[in-house]
């Protein structure tokens, strides 16, 4: 059953919090359908290995747990790791990986990247489904994806939700856009109001589910590099924000066939995937 606000008043209290603490983005579930639907939207099979980012008091966890043999939990706050240790450490399918679910700006922690690693190695299909932190959504999700996630499903803002399904040339659309789209098949599932969450946010909230569809391979990180630059210039044209960012302009048009004129933020996912590719050495002629 989700918490409510007075059982995640008293856990908060029992942990030693003082509350809800902003600078970890912390927004808990209240709404047992949404800690339900998650949990679905998932689709969590027992041999499943799936990995909780923002536990909180442990709401979703504890549905996760009735649903999975094998749960991972990361948790930044201190006093609230300790009270999922209290609650759920005697349960042989719960781990618990105390710190920042991320270990730089666009870096997974090593002790979940690891995790990651070994899941792929095993054969094993990892799934992210969270309540993220909103302060490390957009971030956390690629580093999934590229690290070899198959399936995230997660709650986020709606913002957020806008920029990862964005198309080309609306003002959502962006480097998140680009990235996600040719790593996975983006769903979002509903919109979510505040009072779903305590304390309430500002916005509105989506539930969002990638599957995994990866068309960038090994090339994932350095093509994340190569979008990111071009779009620090998305408001020049194409020519020019590819030479300020380093590359032969002539030479990448010439093979796409791509208007130079037009601005970056009008090309879909696979005609940049295509201008990655066009450049020497199929991806980088620095």
């Amino acid at each position: 059953m989700a918490q409510t606000k007075h059982q995640i008043e008293a856990l908060l209290a029992e942990a030693g919090s003082g509350g809800p603490r902003h600078r970890f983005g912390q927004n808990f579930m209240i709404d047992q359908n949404l800690v339900r639907l998650v949990a679905e939207a998932g689709n969590v099979g027992r041999d499943d290995l799936v990995i909780e980012v923002g536990p909180g008091t442990g709401t979703l966890t504890e549905e996760l747990l009735e649903r999975c043999d094998h749960v991972v939990v990361v948790e930044i706050d201190r006093d609230l790791a300790s009270l999922l240790r209290r609650r759920f450490g005697d349960r042989p399918s719960f781990t618990l990986i105390e710190g920042d679910a991320l270990a730089g700006k666009h870096e997974l922690n090593g002790e979940l990247s690891a995790l990651l690693a070994s899941a792929r190695r095993a054969g094993r299909s990892p799934k992210l489904v969270a309540n993220l932190p909103y302060n490390i959504a957009s971030p956390l999700v690629i580093g999934m994806l590229i690290e070899g996630a198959q399936l995230l499903a997660f709650t986020v803002q709606k913002e957020v939700a806008d920029r990862l399904r964005a198309g080309a040339g609306s003002d959502a659309y962006g480097p998140l856009s680009v990235m996600v789209q040719l790593l996975s098949d983006v769903e979002v599932l509903r919109n979510l109001p505040p009072q779903a969450f305590w304390p309430a946010p500002k916005v509105d909230s989506s539930l969002v589910r990638l599957t995994r569809n990866d068309r960038l391979g090994a090339r994932a990180a350095e093509f994340g590099r190569f979008v990111h630059a071009l779009f620090s210039f998305r408001r020049k044209t194409l020519r020019r924000a590819l030479s300020q960012a380093g590359h032969d302009a002539d030479a990448v048009l010439a093979v796409t066939g791509f208007d130079g004129g037009k601005r970056p933020e009008v090309f879909s996912p696979p005609q940049i995937l295509a201008m990655y590719e066009a450049l020497p050495a199929g991806g980088s002629d620095r």
